[in-house]
């Protein structure tokens, strides 16, 4: 009767609550492993602190608990992973939904860590997030002097008084971008080497790149990726090799483009840049576009490609 009747209330259970039952066993264990680790810490309603004491360099990355959850082999945030793989201590920042970091509570916190001499005690600092995470980690990277800061496509400010010409994100508009830690461009003053990964194409991306004009910003493109540029590059394995070169003082342009020539080898990448060119009407670059990812990969898609333009390109004279 017992099995019968927890079955039944399984069954009747509404979405929302099996989700919170969900959420609440999730924050239980990444507590566990928040204190046998480091500790793991609300801040305020809406953001957590998770801390694994691991090394003498600090990951900071700025993650959602959506993102985190979603993460089929250990539902622990992506930093986690790669500061654990090197021997690095990491600080996540957790939100639950799109809060832009924007919470007294989360400037409190790291208040604390400015009076604690917390980031002095580490030889190296890294903040990293994308998008509205990005926005974050620029912002407090403010309280870190002389930290690295590694920011996918992010935002300068949803202050719309600023940046009324984006019109992504147009709810969270309300929150306040004018109080402390608020405008990212300036919170990068005292930061070492700041560097902003974005797709040029994306126009939004680039204008609050724009933003960021300190001579110590730079801008490493990465063109026809589109705006799931953090995926893109977890895809190809080279957002963790990115964090290498800044966690050792190795990243620069130079050593970014050699990373980024692996997007030789990404499918999505080839086909978003296939499609721009036929879409831009230019067959001669779309063949040796195909012709070369042909010659190099199986990829009957490019080959079947090829053998259009090239067939057109036959009985064009003809027509004509």
């Amino acid at each position: 009767m017992g099995t019968t009747s927890d079955m039944s209330d399984a069954a009747t259970m509404p979405a929302d609550a099996i989700g919170a039952t969900d959420r609440a066993s999730w924050l239980a264990r990444i507590d566990e492993i928040g204190e046998e680790a480091g500790y793991f810490q609300p801040l305020g309603a809406a953001h957590w602190a998770f801390f694994s004491d691991d090394g003498p360099n600090l990951l900071v990355t700025f993650e959602t608990m959506d993102a985190i959850r979603a993460r089929v082999s250990d539902q622990l945030p992506m930093g986690h992973g790669i500061a654990a793989a090197r021997g690095w201590s990491h600080l996540c920042i957790i939100c639950d939904g799109p809060t832009w970091f924007r919470d007294p509570a989360v400037y409190r916190f790291f208040d604390r860590q400015v009076d604690d001499a917390f980031m002095e005690d580490f030889d190296r600092v890294v903040f990293y997030g994308a998008g509205m995470a990005g926005y974050a980690a620029c912002s407090y990277s403010v309280t870190a002097p002389g930290a690295t800061v590694v920011a996918v496509a992010p935002r300068a400010t949803l202050d719309p008084a600023v940046t009324g010409w984006d019109t992504r994100d147009h709810a969270q508009r309300r929150l306040n971008f004018t109080d402390r830690y608020g405008y990212a461009p300036d919170m990068v003053d005292g930061a070492g080497d700041v560097f902003l990964v974005l797709d040029p194409h994306v126009v939004p991306d680039a204008m609050h790149a724009a933003l960021f004009r300190k001579p110590y910003v730079r801008q490493l493109r990465v063109p026809h990726l589109g705006e799931a540029t953090e995926a893109a590059l977890l895809h190809m394995g080279l957002l963790p090799k990115v964090l290498d070169a800044a966690c050792d003082g190795t990243l620069n342009r130079k050593s970014f483009a050699r990373m980024w020539r692996d997007r030789r080898n990404f499918g999505p990448y080839l086909k978003q840049l296939l499609a721009q060119t036929d879409a831009a009407e230019k067959p001669h670059r779309s063949a040796m576009i195909c012709r070369n990812v042909a010659e190099r990969m199986n990829a009957p898609r490019f080959r079947r490609r090829l053998a259009e333009i090239e067939g057109a390109a036959k009985v064009a004279p003809e027509s004509s």
